[in-house]
């Protein structure tokens, strides 16, 4: 496959819109106290390029598909955070469970009298559900750029492992940004090491994703992959989680364990990926 005029035009003037849409998103960040309007302004980015370049919103991937990916598309960042944070307590890069965090949860839910296990049982069933559906306008509006589009656009030209690393060093890159200027990551490893590891957790998230876009055609599947992805570490593992003085290495997107066992999953996708569609194209329904 080779990559045409038109495809060329289209992402330059995507990548442009983006470019310009992410200046007044980050400048919004300082006045609104949110990252919302930044993560969103990459669908409009996505939409606004769509309808310049007469390309139809619904190539964009807005079929659900099978309920089978959906279910996975939740399950398989639960599980790849579950595995990183028992390898982080067992290997005692962090501690189970942070006390001061579980009595500011009780606080602020007005459950003083509940013991500590159930406030955290509580904690993981409301980040499953309630904080789990707060993230979808943020969330959707990063997908709708990244696997709505351009995986879309991306694989009228390469194969769907060019696609799937491609796609995800873009989405990397697009948050170097904030990890730079410190609004993202942390302030204790080196900042080459925090680029380094959370390009290599996402890039390999891209991976997955990838595979559930092409195997469903449906945008959904990263959507719900991303929005569980971002509330169970940022709600739940990574608050609850004590840190020492070596922890920030290890935890979180920007520590090893996560970004290794992403890999990992990573690998096994990219073989069935691999296997499964080649050089395909993806098709809009």
């Amino acid at each position: 496959m080779k990559i045409t005029r038109d495809s060329i035009i289209t992402l330059l003037l995507f990548f442009f819109l983006t470019s310009v849409l992410y200046t007044i998103g980050y400048w919004l960040i300082y006045r609104t106290q949110s990252a919302s309007p930044l993560m969103m302004s990459t669908g409009l980015a996505a939409l606004l390029t769509c309808l310049i370049r007469q390309r139809k919103i619904s190539s964009l991937g807005w079929t659900w598909g099978s309920w089978q990916y959906q279910w996975q598309s939740y399950l398989i960042p639960l599980a790849i955070i579950m595995a990183a944070y028992s390898i982080i307590w067992l290997c005692d890069f962090g501690t189970w469970y942070d006390t001061q965090f579980v009595l500011e949860k009780k606080a602020s839910y007005n459950l003083e009298s509940w013991d500590d296990w159930q406030l955290i049982l509580f904690q993981l069933l409301f980040t499953a559900s309630v904080s789990f559906m707060l993230a979808l306008p943020s969330v959707l509006g990063e997908e709708i750029a990244w696997r709505g589009f351009l995986v879309k656009e991306l694989s009228s030209f390469m194969s769907f492992t060019g696609v799937a690393l491609v796609s995800g060093i873009i989405w990397s890159s697009w948050h170097w940004p904030l990890i730079i200027s410190g609004l993202y990551g942390n302030s204790v490893t080196p900042l080459y090491y925090q680029i380094a590891v959370f390009s290599l957790a996402l890039t390999s998230a891209s991976m997955i994703m990838t595979y559930l876009r092409y195997k469903t055609n449906s945008l959904w599947t990263a959507v719900i992959f991303h929005m569980n992805w971002n509330v169970f570490m940022q709600k739940v593992f990574t608050p609850i989680t004590l840190e020492n003085e070596s922890s920030a290495w290890y935890i979180d997107e920007f520590g090893i364990v996560v970004a290794t066992i992403t890999a990992l999953v990573a690998v096994y996708f990219w073989r069935k990926g691999y296997k499964e569609f080649g050089k395909q194209k993806l098709v809009s329904e």
